[in-house]
């Protein structure tokens, strides 16, 4: 592998995470980073999360990245990869380092936690065009982006420009906003991220950074008026739940195998064709409330959401069970204290999802409901 990865044609893999992940560092008790006495390692990134997941959950997907040519890139290469992720796309930068962070052991949103991030200068915030095999990007179903990595250099912007951009053969791609006020330099920010989310054809924004960056404060229907151009639009409301909009007319892929589907006949899926998005009426929208949970942390939650999402889209399964499959996903990384978990068995979440709608909304889940073997009975209601 040289500095800038590898150049060998890639086999078509379902998914495809490009962006930054880093080595961070968990107090081992509560309290102030000044207080704290040590630290466990692991990892974070969204994007590689998301591979993770994924990969995890038995599907084809490739990591690509930069880290540095030092033992913390050694470690983010070697553990993501034993989730079954494919890191030869990954690069190696002999004089950039890989990005490291610190957290408190509280819930990032309340006022008490800290953060503390080393990645100015790291090796994947000189990202670039020049710097990642095209070749290994575009040969997947599907092409998973955040709006973190956008945020992290000019060069970053610009290839997450490129990639989003339309192009004869692009895959379909999924855009999480990621909405990071302090990793923007200036306020361009939330029109940047408007800007890639309206060049994206699955796009995941939150309805608290929606306001936060946009000042949109009418919910899901105003945020779709402001993004009317993805074909799928899911917007996550919190613990209330997750509205997706499908438009009929917006950038998808595979649209032979929609209009098959909107005809009747089986819609045919092979190995490197993307997600087709269900055929539903122009501008069709569909809510599914959240799970209730017993909540360990929130870190990794939204990631999680978008992995069970694509995993089920993946699958071809409709939109409210696509919601579903985020829902459930995202609750086993809610039940666990770090960002990622494995998520459920394909089948146990495949029964959850299925329940009836009355059923669904009785269901409360806690730590330890994903364990292998548990019978989806023994999942609690109230």
């Amino acid at each position: 592998m040289t500095a800038d990865g590898p150049r060998n044609a890639p086999d078509v893999v379902d998914v495809v995470a490009l962006g930054e992940s880093m080595v961070t560092f968990l107090p081992t008790r509560p309290g102030r980073l000044a207080d704290v006495p040590s630290f466990e390692r692991g990892i974070g990134g969204a994007e590689s999360n998301v591979a993770c997941a994924l990969a995890a959950a038995g599907h084809a997907v490739r990591w690509v990245s930069r880290v540095g040519a030092d033992g913390f890139g050694d470690h983010l290469v070697e553990t993501i990869g034993g989730f079954g992720v494919d890191v030869s796309s990954v690069g190696r930068d002999p004089s950039r380092p890989t990005g490291v962070y610190f957290r408190t052991a509280g819930d990032r949103s309340t006022d008490a936690h800290e953060v503390a991030y080393y990645r100015a200068g790291s090796a994947a915030s000189a990202m670039t065009a020049d710097t990642v095999d095209p070749a290994a990007v575009r040969a997947a179903r599907v092409l998973h982006l955040s709006g973190i990595t956008a945020a992290l250099s000019s060069g970053c912007l610009e290839l997450v420009r490129a990639l989003t951009a339309p192009a004869p053969g692009r895959p379909l791609v999924s855009f999480d906003v990621n909405h990071r006020a302090g990793l923007w330099p200036d306020a361009d920010g939330p029109r940047v991220l408007l800007e890639l989310a309206r060049g994206a054809d699955i796009v995941f924004v939150g309805e608290d950074e929606a306001e936060e960056a946009w000042g949109i404060t009418g919910g899901p229907a105003e945020i779709r008026s402001a993004l009317p151009e993805p074909g799928l639009l899911v917007v996550k409301q919190g613990a209330r739940g997750a509205t997706a909009f499908v438009s009929s007319g917006g950038r998808t892929a595979g649209s032979r195998a929609a209009g098959a589907a909107r005809e009747g006949a089986a819609a045919p899926r092979r190995r490197g064709q993307a997600i087709t998005p269900p055929a539903q009426p122009l501008q069709a929208h569909t809510f599914v409330p959240a799970l209730a949970v017993d909540v360990l942390a929130t870190v990794g939650a939204g990631d999680a959401f978008a992995a069970g999402f694509l995993s089920a889209g993946l699958r071809g399964l409709p939109v409210k069970t696509r919601l579903r499959h985020g829902h459930l996903w995202a609750a086993a990384v809610l039940t666990v204290p770090g960002d990622l978990a494995p998520p459920p068995a394909r089948a146990h979440a495949d029964h959850l999802a299925a329940l009836d709608d009355g059923t669904w909304e009785r269901l409360r889940l806690g730590p330890g409901w994903t364990q292998a073997g548990k019978a989806p009975e023994e999942v609690r209601t109230p």
